[in-house]
């Protein structure tokens, strides 16, 4: 049987705040681990919506994308008898990474399943945990987010279709 190899797609955002980045903590199958605010593009949505979506649940901040920090492809590989079972996994992620502007923080709105906590780091902090990242893509986004690489929003086109019921 032929399977045709499809990518993850996921969402990052890169949110820098009097030289501190926000990071999450989250529950994995590899232990308590260290993330952008991130996740998964949904049915329905832009990518920057994804992010901003994603950032507030994972969060509780509101987040307004602005530009496009970069477009990342990472390899997961995780043995079997970790998780799922015995299964192993294989998986392929296409990241699309955001920086913006951080809005309202909600006090009182409960975190996606998983996230212990947020931090703000400073980037020696957040190369100095790489250890404990969740992916290599959380130190590759701030560094390009550092040397100021920021595309505009519209470089990525959602087609009016992907929002039809």
């Amino acid at each position: 049987m032929d399977t045709r190899w499809k990518p993850s797609a996921t969402v990052a955002a890169i949110i820098e705040n009097d030289g501190k980045f926000l990071l999450v903590e989250e529950h994995t199958p590899e232990g308590l681990r260290l993330n952008n605010p991130a996740g998964h593009l949904d049915p329905g949505e832009s990518p920057a919506t994804a992010c901003a979506r994603e950032t507030l649940e994972e969060t509780a901040y509101c987040f307004e994308p602005t530009a496009l920090v970069g477009i990342y492809l990472s390899r997961f590989q995780r043995p079997p008898g970790t998780a799922h079972g015995d299964r192993a996994q294989d998986i392929t992620f296409l990241r699309f990474a955001f920086c913006g502007s951080l809005g309202a923080f909600e006090p009182g709105r409960a975190l996606d399943s998983g996230i212990v906590r947020t931090l703000w780091l400073t980037p020696e902090e957040v190369r100095d945990s790489a250890a404990r990242h969740r992916s290599p893509l959380v130190v590759q986004c701030m560094e390009d987010y550092l040397q100021g690489k920021r595309y505009p929003l519209d470089l990525i086109t959602t087609d009016p279709s992907v929002f039809a019921a």
